[in-house]
């Protein structure tokens, strides 16, 4: 499978991904660290990627959303946008309001 077969298959399979640097237990930016934080404050199930483990994938992923950093986050298979744009959303309430429906639709 080509690195964006992979991409797809992890966008589709999870309705709330969050491609990132470590992991939410562990994070090893401060960006990715900020965004991971803001998602669980949600309150809902998110998977992740750490893309410092495999180095294909985190060029691929660049090249695929036209989205030169990380964190990179995707609801339902969309990208939202990196920390920045996160943390906007979560201070103005969009993000809660975004993940919770998704998070619903993904039950139904």
């Amino acid at each position: 499978m080509d690195i964006n077969e992979t991409i797809k298959t992890q966008l589709s399979e999870n309705p709330i991904i969050l491609y990132m640097k470590g992991s939410p237990q562990a994070p090893q930016c401060g960006f990715s660290s900020k965004t991971s934080q803001a998602l669980m404050a949600c309150g809902e199930r998110f998977a992740f990627v750490n893309i410092l483990d495999n180095q294909e994938l985190r060029e691929g992923l660049k090249v695929y959303s036209s989205w030169p950093t990380y964190p990179q986050l995707y609801v339902n298979g969309e990208l939202v946008g990196g920390c920045d744009i996160i943390m906007e959303m979560s201070e103005n309430g969009e993000l809660a309001t975004l993940v919770k429906e998704a998070a619903k639709q993904a039950e139904a």
